[in-house]
C-alpha cells in the first residue's frame, strides 16, 4: 500500500504550519483536501496557503477550478488519486491536508461515486422536481428520507441532494453510510490536530479579524454580485450577503461569519473522532510535542503494514 500523512483538524490550528514543515522534512508535497480551495479569486476566505508560506513546497488541488465550476467529491476522489500516484512515482509522500472531512474519507477508501449505473430516470425526477418546487422543497424530501445526508449537504446544492436522494432511491442507503463497509486503499498515517475548546473559539474570531483587514469583504462582493451555485456556500462568503442587501450591518455580517466557523469547527472535529482513526496532538498549547509527533510519523514511514 502506498502511504500518505494526512493532517486534519479545524480552523485555525496550524494545520498548514505542519504540514509544509512536515514536508520539508519528508520529502512531501501537499495535496488539499479542502471543497473551497479549488476555486480561483478565493483566497483570504478559503484560508489559501500564500506563496510565501509554501516555501517552494509543490500543493496540488488549489486553484483548480473556476467560480462558476462545480466540484463536487467524486471529482476530488478521481483526481486525488491521480496526483498521489504521481507524487509517488516521484519518490515523494504525498501529504493530504484539510478539514472536509467527506472528502478525505472518500479518498483513503473505495468509496463507490458516481458509480456508471446511476439512474437517469431517478435524477430527472428530482430535477424536474426542484424546478418546479425549488431547492428548499427538494433538501426537504431529502431530510425526510436521509436526515444524515441532508444535514451535511446546504440545500442549494442541487446536484449532491440529488445525488444523495438517487442512492438512497437506488440502495435504501445513505450516501454517507453504504452497505458495504469500505475498504482502505492506502497506509495512511491521519493526524489531527486540535486545541482547548476556548482557546480555538478566540483563534477563529481573530483569524476573522485578520481577513477583513485582508480583503475579505471584497471576495464576498465578487460571489454576491455573480452568484455562482456552488462556490457562493463556503462559510465567511453567504454571511455577507444580507449586509451587501442592506439588510444587515458589517458588524453583524461579521459575527455571524465567526459564529458559523466556530460552529463547523465543531462539526469538523466531530466527524474526524467519530469516523476515522486518529492520533490527536495540541501543538498550539504544547508546541514542543511536535518533535514527538515527528518520531512516530518516521517510525510509520519505515515500517510495513501487515
Amino acid at each position: 500500500m502506498k502511504k500518505i500523512l494526512v493532517i486534519v483538524g479545524p480552523t485555525a490550528v496550524g494545520k498548514t504550519a505542519l504540514s509544509i514543515e512536515l514536508a520539508k522534512k519528508l520529502n512531501g508535497e501537499i495535496i488539499s483536501g479542502d471543497s473551497m480551495q479549488v476555486y480561483k479569486k478565493l483566497d483570504i476566505g478559503t484560508a489559501k496557503v500564500t506563496e510565501e508560506e509554501r516555501a517552494s513546497i509543490p500543493h496540488h488541488l488549489i486553484d483548480c477550478r473556476e467560480l462558476s465550476e462545480i466540484y463536487s467529491v467524486a471529482d476530488f476522489q478521481k483526481e486525488g488519486r491521480q496526483i498521489i500516484d504521481e507524487i509517488v512515482s516521484r519518490g515523494n509522500l504525498p501529504i493530504v491536508v484539510g478539514g472536509t472531512g467527506l472528502y478525505v474519507q472518500a479518498l483513503l477508501y473505495d468509496f463507490e461515486l458516481g458509480s456508471q449505473d446511476e439512474s437517469i430516470e431517478i435524477r430527472q425526477k428530482y430535477e424536474q422536481y426542484a424546478e418546479t418546487h425549488g431547492n428548499q422543497k427538494l433538501w426537504e424530501i431529502l431530510y425526510q428520507k436521509d436526515p444524515q445526508a441532508a444535514e451535511s449537504i446546504h440545500f442549494n446544492n442541487r446536484k449532491k441532494v440529488v445525488r444523495a436522494l438517487e442512492v438512497f432511491d437506488k440502495t435504501g442507503y445513505s450516501i454517507l453510510t453504504p452497505k458495504e463497509k469500505p475498504k482502505k486503499l492506502y497506509d495512511y498515517f491521519l493526524v489531527g490536530l486540535e486545541t482547548d475548546r476556548a482557546i480555538l473559539y478566540d483563534r477563529i474570531n481573530h483569524r476573522v479579524d485578520a481577513m477583513m483587514a485582508q480583503g475579505l469583504l471584497k471576495e464576498a462582493e465578487l460571489l454576491y454580485k455573480n452568484q455562482p451555485q456552488q462556490s457562493i456556500q463556503g462559510i465567511g462568503y453567504k454571511e455577507f450577503f444580507p449586509y451587501f442587501a442592506g439588510e444587515e450591518t458589517l458588524e453583524q455580517a461579521t459575527e455571524q461569519v465567526k459564529q458559523n466557523s466556530r460552529r463547523y469547527a465543531k462539526r469538523q472535529l466531530t466527524w474526524f473522532r467519530n469516523r476515522m482513526k486518529t492520533s490527536w496532538w495540541d501543538l498550539v498549547q504544547a508546541p514542543e510535542t511536535i518533535l514527538e509527533l515527528e518520531k512516530e510519523i518516521v517510525a510509520w514511514l519505515e515500517s510495513s503494514e501487515g
